[in-house]
């Protein structure tokens, strides 16, 4: 019998991720993320680094404000060094959300040799020096009320200080901190390593302290960068074969360098194999799911761009193209695909491009409502894909309408002349495809101009089409050679209206050509939808 085990989210795309170049957000948007966290069913939001600048204070005070005025069960947390000026700062910003016990310091010292020598200075081969100012700094946060979270900087890559380390983490506890967190700072770290491989040490430090002290509840936590592409990986390790019961991440995986971990895919992950991936626990999150899509679309508006492929909310996540992917999907929607994307706020969409079939083209025709046979399917598939032999990258769904409308369309005029004869009758020839006639010559006698020619040749094959508004002019341009820009309405006996429009150097042929593409509009939307829709595309008055 697994026993339920809660996972629980510690966000630090506020600071962590902001640290990225380019990625800042503005003070309203750091507001606006801190409710979607909220909402998403964060745990713990690490709202920045306040002792860094009054800017980045007032942020992080706004937001533990506003969680506490709105009683919120998020736990607002903020970094600071191990310096008790920083630390009293930090307390300040924090002090809004810790008389409902949701303020969380989260302080630091480096392990990692070369980061100590880097960070510390002089005072790096201090061990006793470093160990005192653990606790004693602790001990002062702790004794205030807040919630205190250590890191052992670069624990990932301690090496031989594994001794050191559980030192100062002893010191970190005894002190009152509650959470440690164990990171891969650099994002180096592997299961290839064996028995270095920071998730052992991990266990490692979790059984000597809770032997240590056994009436101490620790959470352990595991925060992942990705410079190796391995934080997801190295997380759930940490988490499924590990102490690891709080994972930290950003939500699109922005932070310093290659980032950090995705929070988002840990979600997905905890969700679809929380239950099978340790025999002795039912690992689960609080996340609202349906809200990951929404949280992830602001951040790659607001901070980082998201790639289209990327993983859970990437534009093509749930974004199909394949012949044989699409028409499973139009079948079972989770043929090709893990898990619902509606779940988090995701839809499945499909793009028709050099690799779709016939089913994919039936189902967009149907969905706009035009007819598409099963028998006539694969043809009108093969005209769209001639419409668009180069788009490689796929098609709009409104240009495979207006290619479907090109095929069915009943006039298909390649050339246009007009002249009057010895008679005085006008006429126009029309080389190509009219009706079930090809390069046809019309008439019209007396002084009607050749439209009124083609006009009555269309109404022995159309009934009931009526020019009610027509438009000629030289747009912009003002030159003597400005070409003719028309615009002409076709009103049916049904009261439905259709525009065309057309450019030629010639007024005639442009007031033929624009009365061609209304009557085709007429012609396919009263013939090939499959109902008569109360408004129609291209439906309007001049006005």
């Amino acid at each position: 019998m697994r026993k339920d085990q809660r996972v629980y989210l510690f966000d630090t795309t506020l600071r962590d991720g902001q640290q990225s170049p380019g990625a800042g957000m503005s003070f309203e948007d750091n507001l606006t993320y801190a409710q979607y966290a909220d909402e998403l069913g964060i745990d713990i939001l690490e709202a920045g680094f306040p002792a860094s600048g009054k800017y980045e204070f007032d942020i992080v005070h706004a937001i533990s404000e506003k969680m506490a005025v709105q009683q919120s069960a998020m736990t607002i947390a903020a970094l600071c060094q191990l310096r008790e000026e920083q630390l009293i700062t930090t307390m300040e910003a924090l002090q809004p959300g810790c008389k409902n016990g949701k303020s969380r310091i989260h302080t630091y010292v480096p392990v990692d040799p070369n980061l100590m020598q880097a960070s510390l200075g002089n005072k790096a081969s201090d061990y006793s020096y470093i160990i005192n100012e653990v606790y004693r700094l602790i001990k002062i946060a702790a004794d205030e009320g807040f919630e205190v979270q250590f890191s052992p900087e670069g624990y990932s890559r301690m090496q031989l200080n594994f001794d050191f380390t559980t030192d100062v983490i002893r010191a970190a506890v005894s002190a009152g901190a509650n959470i440690m967190n164990c990171p891969d700072t650099i994002g180096g770290a592997s299961r290839f390593q064996g028995k270095d491989y920071f998730v052992q040490h991990m266990q490692q430090h979790a059984d000597i302290i809770s032997g240590e002290f056994p009436e101490r509840e620790i959470i352990w936590s595991a925060h992942c960068h990705n410079d190796l592409g391995l934080a997801l990986d190295n997380t759930m390790t940490a988490v499924f074969a590990g102490p690891a019961r709080q994972i930290e991440g950003c939500i699109n995986g922005v932070g310093e360098r290659a980032g950090n971990v995705a929070l988002e895919q840990c979600i997905m992950i905890i969700k679809q194999f929380g239950q099978m991936a340790n025999p002795d626990y039912h690992f689960y999150t609080n996340a609202n799911l349906n809200v990951i899509k929404k949280i992830s679309d602001m951040i790659s508006e607001k901070m980082l761009i998201r790639q289209h492929h990327w993983p859970i909310t990437g534009a093509n996540a749930a974004r199909h193209t394949s012949g044989g992917h699409t028409n499973a999907i139009i079948k079972n929607p989770l043929a090709y695909q893990p898990f619902d994307p509606e779940c988090v706020g995701h839809q499945i969409s499909f793009v028709f491009g050099p690799l779709s079939g016939s089913n994919h083209v039936r189902e967009i025709l149907e969905k706009h409502e035009y007819m598409c046979s099963h028998e006539e399917k694969t043809v009108l598939t093969q005209a769209i894909k001639n419409r668009y032999s180069e788009r490689r990258k796929g098609i709009t769904d409104e240009e495979l309408i207006h290619a479907y409308k090109e095929y069915r369309s009943p006039i298909q005029i390649e050339k246009i002349t007009y002249d009057k004869d010895a008679a005085g009758q006008t006429f126009a020839h029309l080389q190509g495809k009219f009706f079930s006639e090809t390069n046809i010559t019309v008439y019209c006698n007396g002084e009607n101009s050749a439209l009124a020619a083609l006009d009555n040749a269309v109404k022995k094959y159309f009934d009931g089409v009526e020019i009610s508004e027509y438009r000629s002019n030289s747009g912009t341009e003002k030159t003597v050679n400005a070409k003719c820009h028309s615009s002409i309405i076709v009103t049916l006996k049904n009261g439905m209206s259709y525009i065309g429009k057309a450019v030629d150097p010639d007024i005639s042929i442009s007031s033929m050509k624009a009365y061609i593409d209304a009557v085709n509009q007429a012609y396919v939307n009263t013939f090939f939808r499959k109902e008569n829709p109360h408004v129609q595309e291209n439906c309007h008055s001049f006005g």
